[in-house]
């Protein structure tokens, strides 16, 4: 409980610079020592590849020196110290509601249904979720809220009602953000879901895992938004770029993860788990959340044709067995294969 309070409470200004380091989206725990240092290598450029390909960017381009960068990320962090970011999203009146039917172990379908059709803007975004490839069982499309919760079963459910919520945050606001949103929602899913199905193979809530594996591609869009924000106070017609946005992302994802739990009210255990994501414990467990970013970001720049993590070295940053890497990973890329890549 101490190590969330201090995880929680807010921390000390930076140097004029700016540019906060943190430990970085993914973090593996290795228990040999020899594996440790070749491993987060590995999983740096793995980043590094995923930068490029939400960006759209070369590795030159996302390294470029650029004179407006300074001022830019001095903005961006005094706005996080602050806690005041323009561009945070405020929490959805429905997400109370919604981890109610998360958390309710003896919910019956009835209910379950009654709660999502409370809200008629839920209602809609579920159903366009469900009807996803990432979702959809089958070419059958699913016409109403009890025939999702028929075809894809509570949990299933409550996991397509946890996206429909972020989904709306998540969508394209102009051209110029509409492919970065695109890959972000896409990257968002295919951790989320590997995530929870990591969590189900250890007997843990894969639900609750979904939701928080999401806030990370919350945050990526977060930061971009308010990266453009800052540039158009300075010239309207300024567009960022790459390199600056890449920096934000890599310096700050956690930190607009935190804010976002917090402002969100998420509940403690929600907030742990994110904890536990960014500061793991030397030698200790994985979460879902470590091993799920790691294998849907591999996945999802493979399938992308995009440059990622051999596979030797994905089986020794993952802590899950052979059958059970194979077996989430077959669930992963037949989600993959079914929805186009943007």
């Amino acid at each position: 409980m101490w190590r969330l309070f201090q995880w929680l409470k807010p921390k000390p200004a930076n140097p004029p610079e700016g540019l906060r380091q943190n430990s970085g989206l993914l973090n593996a725990v290795n228990t040999d020592p020899a594996d440790e240092e070749p491993t987060r290598g590995a999983l740096t450029q793995l980043e590094n590849h995923l930068f490029c390909w939400l960006l759209d960017a070369s590795p030159a381009e996302l390294q470029r020196d650029t004179p407006d960068a300074p001022g830019i990320l001095t903005q961006l962090q005094s706005r996080l110290d602050d806690g005041h970011l323009m561009e945070l999203p405020r929490q959805p009146a429905v997400l109370p509601m919604l981890m109610r039917a998360l958390s309710a172990e003896d919910i019956s379908r009835h209910e379950l249904a009654n709660i999502i059709l409370g809200d008629p803007a839920l209602t809609e975004q579920l159903l366009h979720v469900a009807n996803s490839p990432f979702f959809r069982p089958s070419d059958q499309p699913i016409e109403s809220v009890e025939h999702a919760i028929f075809l894809l079963g509570l949990d299933g459910v409550r996991s397509v009602a946890a996206a429909a919520v972020m989904r709306p945050m998540m969508t394209a606001r102009s051209n110029q953000e509409a492919l970065f949103t695109q890959r972000a929602w896409r990257w968002g899913l295919a951790c989320a879901r590997a995530a929870e199905l990591i969590a189900r193979s250890q007997g843990a809530d894969g639900n609750a895992f979904f939701l928080v594996t999401l806030v990370p591609a919350l945050a990526y869009i977060t930061l971009r938004r308010e990266v453009t924000r800052i540039y158009r106070g300075q010239d309207q017609a300024a567009l960022p770029e790459p390199a600056v946005i890449r920096t934000a992302l890599r310096n700050h994802e956690w930190d607009v993860a935190r804010l976002l739990s917090v402002r969100w009210d998420l509940p403690p255990q929600y907030q742990a788990y994110l904890m536990t994501a960014e500061r793991p414990a030397p030698n200790g467990p994985h979460t879902p959340i470590n091993d799920g970013i790691i294998l849907g970001t591999r996945e999802v720049l493979r399938h992308a044709h995009q440059r990622n993590l051999p596979e030797d070295q994905l089986l020794r940053a993952l802590q899950m067995d052979e059958p059970t890497f194979v077996k989430i990973r077959t669930a992963l890329l037949t989600m993959l294969r079914e929805a186009p890549h943007p």
